[in-house]
């Protein structure tokens, strides 16, 4: 059995480790992390032993998850470069951090994944972008990798050069959303409801159309326009948002969100 070896156990790690689970026994992973506690605390939720240090889990795993902040990349890759074996592969979870820069830090030695990831991760139904070179892996090694991004939800293969626009149409977006329930179960509460039943219905109804988007193939336009009766509540409310700016709102989030992205890159 493939060995996978986190290094870095924070939300992300935590959420991978956790999915791959259902496929591997808790001895084919390991972790590393810098507190004591935290290693306990993995090792009685999940099962999953901790390495003595990041070379040491690199020298015992096969595929390494880079499960850190990208600040500390280059912390990490002094502890681990001398130990990196040729054709080794790195899953990197970070943004801004390209495969090449990795490859270079590394002596040129690994195989690179590079993926973004969401937060909802955590609960099995996040959304990462991916990007690797098909040609640089066997259709074993693809399997594995397809694997390892499935146990915590669905996955987007895509070019490298386009994961900033992932970013910004999964990897930030549920912060949006989440402002979107939040103001909406507000408003609703100042109708009458109770605002944490506003907050479950607001959430239901956010989970519910993303399935029609996903399920049906539709245009969200077209399935917009379904619910827009002429003359009723929904169209009202369309309307007022379209006044308010809410599209170009949007425009600006992504623009701001992707040039950030674009600067962090290395």
């Amino acid at each position: 059995m493939t060995k996978i070896g986190f290094i870095g156990m924070g939300n992300m790690g935590y959420a991978f480790a956790k999915g791959l689970l259902s496929e591997y026994d808790p001895e084919d992973l390991m972790f590393s992390c810098r507190t004591e506690e935290k290693k306990q605390k993995v090792f009685s939720e999940l099962g999953i032993m901790a390495a003595g240090s990041n070379s040491e889990l690199v020298h015992a795993s096969d595929i390494i998850v880079l499960a850190v902040k990208p600040q500390m990349y280059d912390e990490v890759f002094e502890d681990i470069r001398d130990v990196v074996r040729d054709g080794m592969i790195f899953i990197s979870l970070a943004p801004g951090v390209t495969t090449g820069y990795i490859r270079s830090a590394l002596g040129g030695k690994p195989r690179v994944v590079r993926a973004m990831p969401n937060t909802p991760a955590l609960i099995g139904y996040g959304v990462t972008g991916i990007a690797y070179d098909d040609d640089a892996f066997s259709p074993e090694e693809i399997k594995v990798i397809d694997q390892i991004f499935s146990s915590v939800g669905s996955f987007e293969k895509v070019a490298e050069d386009k994961i900033s626009a992932v970013v910004c149409a999964s990897g930030s977006s549920p912060a949006y959303v989440y402002m979107f329930i939040d103001a909406l179960a507000k408003a609703c509460a100042s109708k009458g409801i109770d605002e944490i039943e506003a907050r479950r219905l607001a959430a239901g109804a956010v989970v519910g159309a993303g399935m029609m988007v996903l399920r049906t193939g539709e245009e969200p336009e077209s399935l917009k326009l379904k619910v827009c009766s002429k003359g009723g509540t929904t169209i009202a409310g369309v309307e007022k948002l379209t006044e308010m700016g809410f599209a170009d709102a949007i425009s600006a989030a992504t623009d701001a969100c992707f040039a950030r992205s674009e600067e962090l890159s290395r």
